[in-house]
Parts: structure tokens; sequence; C-alpha cells
């Protein structure tokens, strides 16, 4: 029991960080977008998305589905309703992840052609998905 308490609390700090990233990401994409390519700004805007993406975001995705698998194995979850839905979520989460990762690297070839006001829009989906994934879990509605 008490490697499981671990292997919890692991997965909830990966889950913090990761959603720290999330949350944060597109929220620098909408300031790069209103910067000049080119710029000392945008130049700026590359080396925090990218340190952001690589150091903390993508070891946290990766603790997060480890942990969490783990966690859904030993406590027998797969039979229920509400984790079916939480990994539904949390793949999209993670396809999420992706496609701010290629948006990212658009950034960086100068073809990027997204205004800030969609990353405005696209600051809440993280939030949306969360919200989800949280009532699931806390819940168990299934």
């Amino acid at each position: 029991m008490t490697a499981y308490l671990w292997i919890k609390a692991a997965h909830i700090l990966a889950v913090i960080s990761w959603m720290a990233g999330m949350l944060y990401l597109p929220r620098l994409f909408v300031y790069h977008a209103g910067a000049a390519q080119g710029s000392e700004m945008a130049m700026t805007f590359e080396i925090m998305e990218r340190r952001l993406m690589r150091f903390i975001m993508l070891p946290a995705m990766i603790v997060t589905w480890i942990t969490g698998l783990t966690l859904a194995v030993e406590g027998g979850f797969f039979q229920a309703g509400w984790l079916h839905g939480k990994l539904a979520l949390v793949i999209l989460m993670s396809a999420l992840h992706g496609y701010f990762s290629v948006v990212r690297k658009k950034f960086v070839a100068g073809t990027n052609e997204r205004k800030a006001r969609y990353f405005r829009v696209m600051n809440e989906v993280p939030t949306l998905l969360l919200i989800g994934i949280v009532i699931l879990v806390v819940l168990k509605p299934v």
C-alpha cells in the first residue's frame, strides 16, 4: 500500500507540472504571435517555449502516463467506466500537447499563420479537459 501511495503522489506532482505547462504554453503563443518574426522578442519566446516543452512538459507527461497506468493496474480500475472517460480525456490532452509541439515548430520555422486571438481560445482547452478529468476521478460517476 505504501508504494501505491508514493506512485499516487508522483502522479499528482507530474499532472500538476504537465498542466502548468499546458496552461502556460498557449499564453506564450499569444505573446509570440504578437512579436515581429525574427525579432529578439520572438527568439526569446522560441527559447522559452522549447525549454518549457522539453524540460517540463514532456517529462511530466511521460511520468503522468506511467504512474497513471500503474495506478489503474494496481487499483484494478480498468473495468470502471469513469476510467474509460478519464483515459479518453487524457488522450485528448496528449493530442493537444502534440498539437502545441507542432505549433511551436511552426513559430520556429516562421510559418505560423494564427493570430493571438486563436491562442487565447486554445488556452482554455486544457482547462476544460482538466475539469472533465478531475470530475471523473473524484466523483467516479460511472
